[in-house]
């Protein structure tokens, strides 16, 4: 007979308590789905019952959350759900993960939700230049951006260099109407939004206009060195090796490096290299060089995006399996009986 096991925790308030119901008891529901627990929520008491293995695993889980709790930090059901992935799927701890806050505006925290986040931002705290290399909705960019923000108000650089190269489904810069800048604001949108959630509109105007923040083509950074500067280049997959080792080169003194991309998004034409491809096996071994990975695990936009990450890559793996079969047909085979 399985073992059962009952065990109680005595929160601190009726709002600990309300906190962490969620609405309608909302995030009950995924605590006890995800814990694999029977939840029962008395007043200020939350009881646990389930075989002993998971109530001591869903205890460790739920007091990671009330220290999230205690620490001030918002809860939605997305979160929750994030949490419990670092608490059941890895060595992480919730609480350490999302209480690192990178950058508040108008009372909204940004900061890490998943073990490779924490890494990501450990890593370009600690490493002059850090590679971030994931599928979309991983938060590369937008994390990558905080840090920008977040460097640039404590005055560790003078500004923020924002660029990624103009290649996009084939189409060319040339070929599009209106100015410079009207060219390039489409590749640039997701970019300025990501600055518009972090800095209000009246001012991220002046620092662009003053060019402390600086929004550019990646052609633009060519001949150029860049002191005392932030820089991200985003959507890194588009380029060539050697745009990648013309951006890689134009680091000057007290500035950081981010590059982001991912490499299943490759724009460029089949004949051509990425760059960002190439980064692993060239860059790996030299210090103050980080390259941090990210996959389906770690994409915190809705639940749907991260299944779709998941069943494109798993049948990208299935066709790269079958074209290495088509490619060496006369590998092993079963001996029949006989033979």
């Amino acid at each position: 007979m399985t073992p059962v096991s009952r065990t109680v925790i005595d929160l601190d308030s009726n709002s600990e308590a309300l906190t962490l119901a969620g609405e309608h008891d909302a995030h009950l529901k995924i605590l006890e789905q995800r814990l694999d627990c029977r939840l029962t929520l008395r007043g200020n008491v939350l009881i646990l019952e389930g075989e002993t293995d998971a109530v001591e695993k869903a205890r460790a889980a739920i007091e990671e959350l009330l220290t999230v709790i205690h620490g001030g930090r918002p809860l939605n059901p997305g979160i929750v759900e994030s949490l419990m992935d670092i608490a059941i799927n890895s060595s992480g701890k919730p609480s350490e993960v999302y209480g690192d806050v990178v950058w508040t505006h108008r009372g909204r925290q940004v900061g890490p939700r998943t073990v490779n986040q924490k890494l990501y931002v450990d890593a370009i705290r600690t490493n002059t230049i850090t590679f971030g290399i994931g599928p979309a909705g991983t938060g590369k960019t937008y994390l990558a951006t905080a840090m920008a923000v977040a460097a640039f108000f404590g005055k560790q650089v003078g500004r923020i260099i924002l660029t990624r190269p103009a290649v996009e489904a084939g189409e060319s810069l040339g070929f599009l109407p209106g100015t410079v800048s009207e060219k390039v604001d489409p590749y640039f949108r997701p970019l300025f939004d990501a600055l518009y959630d972090m800095i209000d509109g009246e001012k991220l105007a002046t620092l662009i206009e003053k060019g402390e923040i600086e929004v550019a083509p990646l052609a633009f950074m060519r001949g150029r060195t860049l002191n005392d500067s932030f820089i991200i280049l985003d959507e890194a997959q588009n380029t060539s090796p050697e745009q990648m080792k013309m951006f890689l080169t134009r680091l000057g003194f007290g500035s950081k490096m981010v590059v982001t991309g991912d490499v299943t998004q490759i724009d460029l034409p089949h004949s051509r290299t990425s760059g960002l491809v190439t980064v692993p096996e060239v860059l790996q071994e030299i210090d103050d060089i980080s390259i941090v990975h990210f996959d389906g695990h770690d994409v915190v936009r809705h639940k749907l995006v991260q299944r779709i990450v998941n069943a494109y890559k798993e049948h990208d793996d299935e066709v790269g399996a079958a074209r290495a079969r088509r490619s060496n047909p006369s590998g092993p085979r079963r001996e029949g009986p006989g033979s």
